[in-house]
């Protein structure tokens, strides 16, 4: 089905798209850069890495199709570009769930970026129980004499968040987003769960914490 999918972008369409994922790559590299940096300052300078690892991915020429064929638009590099904020993707697992709203402030005085949306899906989930913090920044790529200014979208949650989103994608695509009932309400208590977990484990980080410094 995807290589299906694949094959509808006209050959000039796909070469122009491939040359757009390399501006995309490089707008990524740009921004794990400044991320980075500022991930390790707080580890140096403050003693605090809330940071448990940073993944990254660019979309793929497939998935890009399939979801512009979702929004019903033409297969182009242009359509891609103008209604894509998630062709570059940066994602942030933290420690706790409470580190991550510390860290969305941080990272969106990042120099040079421009915050264009942002979800917070923690502190009002989706229906199906999903969470994460979601950002759209925008960074300017300089390249053969001129500049671009790309998207980048940069994710945020803890590892139990992670799991259960993995999970959740499996089970949504296995069902083509049809999901039974019982299953459905079962990935919803599991999440809400994993909240309650958060909350505790940091509770514990806290007390610790205190005894520490006592």
């Amino acid at each position: 089905m995807q290589q299906q999918i694949q094959e509808q972008f006209t050959e000039l369409e796909y070469n122009k798209l491939k040359d757009t994922l390399l501006v995309y790559e490089w707008g990524q590299k740009m921004m794990l850069t400044k991320m980075q940096i500022l991930f390790d300052s707080l580890n140096h300078f403050q003693n605090n890495s809330p940071i448990e690892h940073i993944k990254h991915r660019i979309k793929g020429v497939s998935n890009i199709a399939e979801k512009l064929c979702r929004l019903k638009l033409e297969l182009t590099a242009e359509n891609a570009v103008k209604h894509l904020h998630d062709i570059a993707g940066i994602r942030i697992i933290c420690s706790y769930a409470k580190d991550i709203f510390y860290l969305v402030e941080m990272i969106k005085s990042i120099p040079e970026t421009k915050l264009i949306a942002e979800k917070d899906y923690i502190s009002r989930p989706k229906e199906s129980g999903y969470r994460s913090f979601h950002l759209i920044l925008e960074i300017d790529v300089f390249y053969s004499g001129k500049t671009e200014r790309l998207p980048i979208e940069v994710q945020l949650r803890t590892a139990a968040m992670d799991f259960w989103a993995s999970l959740e994608h499996k089970v949504r695509y296995k069902y083509k987003d049809h999901i039974p009932k019982h299953l459905n309400d079962e990935l919803v208590s599991c999440a809400d769960k994993i909240a309650e977990l958060d909350d505790r484990m940091y509770l514990i980080h806290d007390i610790i914490s205190l005894i520490n410094q006592s």
